[in-house]
Parts: C-alpha cells; sequence; structure tokens
C-alpha cells in the first residue's frame, strides 16, 4: 500500500511538472511574438513618419516667399536623423525617424529618400515639437529653397545680428529663434560681433565658427544652414547644391543657345560654362568665395532684354 502511494505521488508531481513546464514555452513564446510584433509595428510607423516629414516639408520647398516657417508635432519623443549622400546628378536628401516606446529608442535601419530636398540640421535633432522654416537660395538663380529642422527644446540667441536679420527672426515668429533682449542664459548663443558664445558669425568674411569647425557661406540662406548644422550635414548638403547649379546652367545654357536664334547675344554663355566648372569643381565650403565674380557677372548681364531668369 505505501509502496504505491508513493508511486503515485510521484506520477502526480511530474505531471504537474510537465503541465507547469509547457505553460512557461507557451507564455515564453507569447512573450517573444508579441515583442517582434511590436518590434515591427514601430518600424513600419517609424519608417511612415519618415516618409510623412518629406511630405509635410513640400509647401515650405514650394514656397516662394523669402522666409516661411511651420512646425510638426510628435506624440511620442521623436529622433529626426538627418543624412544625404552626393551620388547621381542630384545626391539623396535622407531622413531616419526614431521614436521612443516603453523607454527604449526603435532602431529601425529605414530611411525616406528624397532627390528635391535640401534640409540642413544637426545630425540628429530629438523632441516632440520640431520647427522648420525654409528660405530659397538664390546663386545666381534660384536654386532651392533650403529648410532648416531645429528642436522647440533648444533656443537661439541672435546677438548683434545685422538689422536685416533681425527683422527676419522678427517676422519669422518661431518661438526658438529669439533676439538678444527675450534671451535666457540656458539658449545657444549666436554672436555676430566678438564675444563668448555659441556659434560666432563673421558677416565680413562670410564665416560660421561651431564646435572648433569653420564652415563658409555666401547668401544668408547659407548662412542660416551653417548656423543650424554640423559641419558634415552643411558640406554635404553644400555639394547636392552645387550639383544641381550645374545641372541648371546647362538647361539656362541651352535656353540661351535657343535665343542666341532669334537676335539674343549669348553674352552670358562663357560666365554659364565657368560656373558649370565651378559648381562641379568645389570639393568644400571654402572655395565658395572664388565664385563671387561669376555669380556677380552672371547678374549683371542678365539685366537686359534676353533674360533667362
Amino acid at each position: 500500500m505505501n509502496t504505491m502511494n508513493k508511486k503515485g505521488y510521484l506520477q502526480i508531481s511530474f505531471g504537474w511538472l510537465f503541465a507547469i513546464i509547457v505553460g512557461i514555452v507557451i507564455i515564453a513564446l507569447a512573450i517573444y511574438f508579441v515583442t517582434k510584433i511590436g518590434g515591427t509595428q514601430d518600424t513600419i510607423q517609424s519608417a511612415k513618419t519618415s516618409k510623412e516629414i518629406g511630405i509635410l516639408l513640400n509647401p515650405l520647398e514650394t514656397s516662394f516667399e523669402s522666409a516661411v516657417t511651420s512646425s510638426v508635432i510628435f506624440p511620442e519623443e521623436t529622433r529626426i536623423y538627418n543624412r544625404c549622400d552626393n551620388y547621381d546628378n542630384f545626391g539623396n536628401q535622407k531622413i531616419e525617424v526614431l521614436q521612443k516606446n516603453f523607454n527604449k529608442w526603435s532602431k529601425t535601419g529605414i530611411e525616406a529618400s528624397f532627390q528635391n530636398k535640401y534640409i540642413f540640421s544637426e545630425k540628429y535633432s530629438e523632441g516632440k515639437t520640431f520647427y522648420i522654416f525654409s528660405k530659397p537660395f538664390e546663386f545666381p538663380f534660384k536654386v532651392a529653397n533650403l529648410m532648416y529642422i531645429t528642436s522647440a527644446s533648444t533656443n537661439y540667441c541672435f546677438i548683434d545680428a545685422p538689422e536685416d536679420i533681425e527683422d527676419e527672426i522678427s517676422d519669422l515668429k518661431q518661438p526658438n529663434l529669439k533676439l538678444e533682449k527675450e534671451c535666457s542664459e540656458e539658449d545657444v548663443k549666436v554672436c555676430f560681433g566678438y564675444g563668448s558664445c555659441d556659434i560666432q558669425v563673421n558677416y565680413d568674411v562670410k564665416r560660421v565658427e561651431k564646435n572648433n569647425e569653420e564652415m563658409f557661406f555666401e547668401t544668408d540662406a547659407l548662412m542660416y544652414a551653417a548656423i543650424f548644422s554640423d559641419k558634415a550635414t552643411y558640406e554635404c548638403q553644400l555639394k547636392r547644391l552645387m550639383q544641381r547649379i550645374e545641372q541648371l546652367s546647362n538647361i539656362y545654357l541651352g535656353k540661351s543657345n535657343a535665343l542666341s536664334i532669334k537676335g539674343c547675344d549669348p553674352v552670358l554663355n562663357p560666365y554659364l560654362s565657368s560656373l558649370i566648372n565651378s559648381a562641379s569643381g568645389l570639393s568644400d565650403s571654402n572655395q565658395l568665395y572664388t565664385m563671387n565674380f561669376i555669380i556677380e557677372e552672371l547678374e549683371e548681364k542678365n539685366r537686359g532684354n534676353c533674360k533667362l531668369w
């Protein structure tokens, strides 16, 4: 009797043990698949958001105003990664969006790519609200609308800026762009004179110093680009703009030849050819000043009756 009781006791214990093991396996598999599905959904959502940001930028890109601003608000903490390359005729603007879920950043490895956008920002911007403003870049003809992305959590204080820059900042009414009288100690200081600042703008030699690095500019559109970008992003996007200038110059060269048949003097042709060569050969922003003479001549000679742009 005792032996049978011991055997029965062992059989019941193994039965329960087996049931517990099976239960643990089922729960583990359920957790695994929920995690995988959740991760997939995060990836899909982040990729979708990256594409949507590009679409939201379209009205800014096609605007003909001197400068316009907009904002994007996300429900979760978000990082917008800004990348670019110089492949093909126009290069590529790439955006990757990472969002924070359960205190972890979703890593997608998926980028939205655009050939007709030029975004200037830090390597990545973080927050829930982002401000975007756009300004046309003309060199000497309209090349593209440049877009600048900043997080609402970072304020920029413009100190001793030229009057036209102060007026433009005031007109934009973008909350994180301030003039000196509105600034606080925590703001990123952008100085146009001498002083201890995070970003130093030398308007005379057209140079921006930031993080112990130099970026050179022509026109205010590129000045803003240097202020809001890291150097790698700025230089990459500048090369893309040069690629676009090269392509547009070839189009205007063809238009000039067509107009010459109608009696227009193709006086712009040698300067357009020089612009093509300079744009294709530019390797760094410190070479921009070498294009000034060509730009001035093109602007002067395009004022006649046979205007190309």
